[in-house]
Parts: C-alpha cells; structure tokens; sequence
C-alpha cells in the first residue's frame, strides 16, 4: 500500500519529461500524492497563484504540506532523502552520490538542450512543417551524447554499478524518448539498449514514461 503521504501534491502534464521523472520516483518510494494537470493546453502554470509559487511558470511544481519546491531534479533528490532515507534512489554514500549527481546535473547541462530539438522536430512538429535535415544534424548530436552513456554502461547493471538511483530514473525519462521517435538514422548502442530494456520493466517506466510520445 502506498506511504500515507496526502499532503503531497505535483503540479504537471503527464506528457513531460520532467514530470515524468517525479511520477517514476513517486512509484519508486511508494509514495501517494495528487496530481493537478498543468502546462500546454492546461494552462494553469501561468495564474498569478502559480507564479507565485514558483516564478518560472514551468512543471512540476511540487507541495509538500507547505514546503514548496520546483524543478524536477531538485524535487527527485528531496523525495529521495525524505522519504527513502537509508535506500538506494540517492545513495549516502559521496562517491556513489557524486556519480549519480554528475548524470543528473549532465542531463540538463548538456543532453536536454540537445534532445529537445529531435523531439520537438519529429513529435511536436506537424510532418508538413519538420525540417529532415535539421532534425537529422540534431539526431547525431545527441546521438553522439548517448555515446558516452553507452560507453559508460559497459559492464554495468545500471549507470552508477549494480543499484538502481535517481541517474537511472533520469536518465532514462530521455532514453524513452531516443527510443522512441523514428524515421532518423541512429547508430547501434547496445548497452544503452540493453540498461534501457532493463528499465522498461519497472512499473514506474510502465505507468509514467512508457505511454506514446506526445
């Protein structure tokens, strides 16, 4: 039975990665909450009493009592050390820690800005509208950042050794979504496959991450 947690309550489209990421870890802890749709065509996210709960005007925006808190990464962390002190999503250990804090940091630095372009090109973009070349100079970019993961991924169950963290849930938001989009020329990266499948049996990929790309 889920954590009795009621007070929790996530702002956010079940469509966007980055509320995907809070919704994968929310299974992950067992946790209950509620969600308000939010963003896009909900809207929402632009009334004055959101904006003043957090300025962006982006999602998720997370609630817990009267704890406030925005930005996914920043929210994954705090519900791991929260509600899953002493587990294995956010290891105390600094070196393991550390390594989990890299990919999660990595994510937004360098791969989102460069898998924002293919995904908006090929799912967001009418088929009439989408510039094929652009798209395809955008998929060996992030072709190219997906290398490195499937470099690192060798020899490894998950992508900081053999637990499952708060790199993989992140990570692997954004693999869904390299896997997903077709119509691209992609090269073969097997180990990224191979840890991707392995997180597509989990039920927090099932329930928030696995639904067709819109």
């Amino acid at each position: 039975m889920p954590s009795p947690s009621p007070q929790i309550r996530l702002w956010g489209r079940v469509n966007s990665v980055n509320v995907q990421k809070v919704l994968w870890c929310c299974q992950e802890l067992d946790l209950a909450y509620e969600r308000i749709d939010a963003g896009m065509q909900f809207g929402v996210n632009t009334a004055p009493e959101y904006l003043a709960k957090n300025p962006n005007g982006k999602v998720p925006l997370l609630m817990d009592g009267d704890y406030v808190l925005w930005e996914s990464n920043a929210i994954i962390r705090y519900l791991a050390q929260q509600y899953g002190a002493g587990g294995t999503l956010y290891p105390p250990d600094p070196r393991i820690r550390g390594g989990v804090d890299r990919w999660l940091d990595w994510s937004l630095s360098t791969l989102q800005p460069a898998e924002r372009p293919v995904f908006w090109g090929l799912v967001r973009t009418p088929p009439a509208e989408r510039d094929g070349t652009a798209i395809q100079e955008a998929v060996d970019a992030v072709a190219a950042l997906w290398g490195i993961v499937d470099r690192h991924l060798a020899g490894r169950r998950f992508l900081e050794g053999e637990v499952f963290t708060l790199a993989d849930i992140v990570l692997g938001a954004y693999a869904r979504r390299w896997f997903g989009v077709e119509g691209v020329a992609k090269p073969e990266l097997p180990q990224l496959e191979r840890w991707h499948a392995r997180l597509a049996e989990r039920e927090g990929y099932r329930r928030f991450v696995a639904p067709p790309l819109s």
